[in-house]
């Protein structure tokens, strides 16, 4: 079966079950397996057992010993000294039954017992220990039963393919170990069980041992408070269980025995490292790793964790000053920190002179953080380091020398800083122990290193990115017996690969060079060995397995050679030419990713591919690839990423292009194809990017997009020929961030609806990694997007652009107010349609807005005042609308001094156009018009209209004539003396104006 497979079991077995010591002995108990001459054993038990027995299936006959009549010496039976049965032991321990279910299995029958699990256990009445973990009973009900063996205390069922966690089990009060440890794909072919909730676990008041890992509790909403009525409790795991909610406080903490704390692999919502913690003094072992954990690392008080040994917090979102925790953890007066692992946050801060306080400390990661400052010359007390991880961060300054003498030191890793000075090959001297070594150069940190250097150490793996080590290949490498990967970038090597490194290759799964200058041609290598010593490389290379060649971004010429033990082959950014070879999949079986993109092949898709049955990636990108797009993905049921994109292929999409269910990227765009969209891009359920821009894509966007595609992120359409209306079926698509429809005809107004997108109205928090962990070999995003203007091709920072790009079309109506709605959106562009109306005034709500183009329409009115507030914007353009009134001129809009923003625009004033908004304008003179011609048709009216009232009123009545007469008279007086009074006033002013 599958290489891959193997490796990925091997890996994992090579680190121990999160077992405590102190729940070990805890639960240990006082057995016997009684050999002596006179062996007794009770005759109900006995039978009992061989009834249970067979009930299983032994394909390797692993209980041939239970036979006769003496029970208490068969295989995997302990007596007590009254020769009952306390303890059952069949965990398959030979790790077959692992091989077996991932689909490779050793010569030989497999040692897993499967079958039933017979109650006939019940007749152990002094049972107290049960074993079955490590084989393979294929989805079989926990059997309840279980819950009445009233004596036992250790109870473990891990890796042993049982559904479902009795709730019943509650009942068992002796029980001290208790595990469940599922398995996860692909190492089981059963769904994971699944519990509702944990109040049975409360039950349980000698537990010191639980491990319910990978085992679905995403209902048990309330689990902490279960947890906590086990105040003997000392190991806790529970690693990948669909956990949800994680509270903050927690005010009556009761595990006062717990040291070992695993809540790794959950995915917590809107969760931040828990106060409670801090309450935790046993701690001594914490993992919470890759849980999606965010917030300030100051929530715990560290200070008060002086048991603590291993802290696990990497893969997270946690933000903050490092210092809180390097200082608090310093504070103890005697600090047993072992292991400090905060790489892939968001942590600021430096590193305070306290670092050397810790030390104990022998794995120090802080990778793939945003940590400035030098490191403190304090580090020099840390010789006890094993493993330095500071890549990936804002370092600047010299390297302590102290560094350089830690004899202890295995991996080092320094990538990607600010580093100053120059390492020679003499400060290698004393790292004997040293197996994997990572540096990056720059314009102030050097390394030099001869070729007639003879390293101290035998590596595992070296990184030198940027490096000048040219124009040849350092042949000090030869001596490297155990190098498995090799990563040598921008390191000015002009050389053709010499054959020394080509014989090498056979021991790497990991090769890049690329960004040399290396010439001439590859050699056609067909033959490997076909078996490799398998070595279990450093912290963030452990995901790595099978063979991988990476040649990508080099100057090759000549034919592709083919590899047949290789998994992960990348020859992108390179000058290969001809055909991809026709038995391509036929001799490179093994390939999990085949990456040919960025060189100028011809000729069309193989078919020998389909023989890649474990193929998760396919890019053949930017080629010169002819032909029609093959219809034969059912048979790749494996792959994820379909990368097509920059080719010469024509015809339809096929319609099995969205069989393989996994499927989750697919780009076809800048080629040829032509027709409407197929009906089964339905089955795309897994789908986050759909990209068939620049095409000659004809018919209109279904509807069926909208409640189909649900998990699409990222549409991009533009370049086509597709016509008719937005369909608001799009607005279902919550978690849509990129909706890039320009260039094509689509007519109708803007749906309001898009103003409920939920994926762009969240700011996310994103960090890609690229080059160095095992996923950026399996894929890379990359998608073509115009941004400010300028078409950009965006790669690792491609998931933190919100965008609707709408231009070029032939929308009508208004801009809907809804859409300021959408918070994160960082580009807006609805350029080149007709649109019509206002700007929404509410414009101003979109404060994350960097590009906004509404040029080439019909709006109207003024600038809204609002829009000054949009601090991020830094591109704007408004041009060839029908605006007017002045441009504001406060906050961002001072920014914006080109002209050609706001230009066709007659109506509109102020900097950075030439009109001045002091001078009449056009509008305002015809409004005065308007409004002075309005008055005195309304004056002549209303004056013809009283003097008919008043003429014919005084002609019907004569003393309404004498006192209304009487009456004007009176108040004509008085508007003529207020009148000299006010001509008094006015000549008074003048004077004292003119004085």
């Amino acid at each position: 079966m599958a290489c891959w497979k193997i490796l990925v079991v091997l890996f994992l077995l090579s680190f121990p079950l999160p077992v405590s010591v102190k729940a070990i002995k805890a639960v240990s108990l006082p057995l016997t397996n009684t050999t002596e001459a006179k062996v007794r054993c009770v005759k109900s038990e006995r039978n009992a057992l061989l009834r249970f027995k067979q009930g299983f299936t032994d394909p390797s006959d692993r209980l041939a010993s239970w036979v006769g009549k003496e029970c208490c010496i068969w295989k995997g039976i302990y007596c007590d000294a009254g020769y009952n049965v306390i303890r059952l032991d069949l965990n398959d321990r030979t790790n077959n039954c692992y091989w077996k279910k991932v689909g490779y299995l050793i010569p030989g029958n497999s040692t897993c017992l499967g079958g039933n699990i017979s109650s006939d256990l019940l007749d152990l009445h002094h049972l107290e220990y049960l074993d079955l973990g490590g084989n393979d009973f294929q989805g079989l009900t926990t059997p309840n039963f279980l819950s009445s063996l009233k004596k036992l205390q250790y109870l473990n069922l891990s890796f042993s393919s049982l559904i479902g966690v009795p709730p019943s089990l509650g009942n068992l009060s002796n029980l001290q170990y208790l595990s469940f440890h599922a398995c996860s794909y692909p190492f089981d072919t059963v769904e994971r069980s699944w519990v509702k909730d944990l109040n049975w676990v409360s039950g349980l008041s000698s537990l010191k041992y639980l491990d319910l890992s990978y085992v679905n509790l995403s209902s048990a909403t309330h689990w902490l408070d279960s947890i906590n009525k086990l105040p003997s409790l000392v190991t806790l795991s529970l690693q990948n269980c669909s956990l949800h909610y994680l509270p903050y406080s927690f005010p009556n903490w009761n595990m006062t025995s717990l040291s070992y704390l695993s809540l790794s692999q959950n995915n917590f919502v809107n969760s931040e490292l828990p106060k409670w913690l801090s309450n935790a003094t046993t701690i001594e072992t914490l993992y919470m790793v890759y849980s999606n954990i965010q917030g300030p690392i100051s929530n715990v008080e560290w200070g008060k964790l002086c048991n603590l040994q291993k802290l696990y917090l990497e893969q997270n979102k946690l933000n903050g000053d490092i210092s809180r925790v390097v200082e608090g953890l310093s504070n103890c007066s005697n600090p047993t920190i072992e292991v400090l692992s905060l790489g892939e946050n968001v942590l600021k801060g430096e590193l305070p002179n306290s670092l050397g306080h810790l030390k104990n400390l022998r794995i120090l990661s802080i990778s793939f953080n945003m940590i400035s400052g030098t490191v403190p010359a304090s580090i020099e007390q840390l010789s006890r380091l094993e493993i330095l991880y500071l890549g990936e961060n804002q370092l600047k300054g010299p390297l302590p020398e102290s560094i350089f003498n830690f004899s202890e030191l295995t991996e080092l890793r320094l990538t990607t800083n600010a580093l100053e000075g120059n390492l020679s090959q003499n400060h290698f001297a004393r790292l004997h122990q040293l197996k994997v070594l990572s540096l990056s150069c720059g314009r102030s940190f050097s390394v030099n290193l001869s070729n007639e250097w003879v390293p101290p150490f035998s590596l595992y793996g070296i990184e030198l990115r940027s490096c000048s080590l040219g124009p040849k290949f350092p042949t000090w490498l030869k001596i490297q017996k155990q190098l498995q990967w090799v990563i040598l970038t921008n390191g000015s090597i002009s050389e053709p690969i010499p054959p020394w490194l080509w014989m090498m290759c056979s021991q790497f799964y990991l090769l890049d060079l690329s960004d040399n200058q290396i010439g001439g041609s590859l050699p056609r290598i067909v033959n490997f060995p076909s078996t490799y010593q398998i070595w279990t490389v450093g912290f963030y290379f452990s995901y790595y397995y099978g063979v991988v060649v990476d040649l990508s971004s080099n100057h090759f010429h000549g034919s592709l050679p083919l590899w047949p033990t290789v998994t992960h082959l990348n020859l992108a950014n390179n000058w290969f030419s001809g055909y991809i070879p026709l038995n391509i999949g036929h001799v490179m079986t093994k390939l999990q990713v085949l990456d040919l993109s960025g060189n100028a092949f011809i000729g069309t898709i193989p078919y020998s591919i389909t023989s890649v049955k474990q193929l998760l990636r396919l890019d053949l990108s930017d080629n010169h690839l002819s032909g029609k797009i093959p219809d034969w993905w059912y048979d790749l049921q494996q792959l994820q990423v379909i990368d097509l994109s920059g080719n010469n292929l024509s015809g339809t999409i096929p319609p099995s292009v969205c069989s393989p269910l996994s499927l989750f990227w697919l780009r076809l765009c800048r080629n040829n194809l032509s027709g409407g969209l197929p009906k089964s891009l339905r089955n795309c359920n897994s789908l986050l990017a759909l990209d068939i821009g620049e095409n000659r894509i004809t018919g209109t966007i279904p509807e069926w997009f909208g409640e189909s595609l649900l998990s699409l992120q990222k549409l991009r359409m533009t370049g086509n020929m597709i016509h008719g209306r937005i369909p608001p079926q799009l607005c279902q698509l919550s978690n849509l961030q990129i909706l890039h429809l320009s260039h094509n005809n689509l007519t109708g107004s803007i749906p309001s609806c898009l103003g409920t997108l939920r994926g762009l109205k969240l700011v996310k928090f994103y960090k890609w990694f690229p080059n160095y962990l095992y996923f950026s070999y399996v894929f890379t995003p990359k998608m073509e997007l115009v941004e400010k203007g300028t078409k950009k091709t965006y790669t690792f920072t491609l998931d933190q652009v919100n965008l609707i790009d709408l231009s070029c079309n032939n929308l009508q109506g208004e801009i809907p107010n809804e859409i300021t709605a959408l918070s994160a959106l960082s580009t807006l562009n609805l350029s080149r349609n007709q649109l019509s109306g206002r700007i929404p005034e509410d414009i101003g709500s979109m404060q994350q807005l960097e590009t906004l183009d509404l040029s080439s329409n019909h709006l109207s009115g003024p600038i809204p005042l609002s829009m000054a507030s949009i601090t991020s914007l830094s591109y704007l353009n408004l041009s060839h609308n029908n605006l007017h009134g002045p441009i504001p001129s406060t906050n961002q809009f001072g920014t914006f001094t080109d002209p050609s923003c706001f230009e066709g625009n007659p109506e509109l004033c102020g900097k950075p156009l030439t009109t001045n908004c002091s001078l009449p304008r056009k509008r305002e003179i015809e409004e005065d018009d308007e409004i002075r011609h309005c008055f005195f048709v309304s004056a002549g009216v209303g004056f013809i209209a009283m003097f008919l009232a008043t003429f014919i009123s005084l002609t019907i009545k004569k003393s309404w004539g004498y006192w209304c007469f009487h009456f004007m008279e009176e108040v004509g007086e008085r508007i003529i003396r207020c009148c000299m009074g006010f001509m008094a006033c006015l000549n008074r002013i003048f004077s004292v104006t003119r004085n």
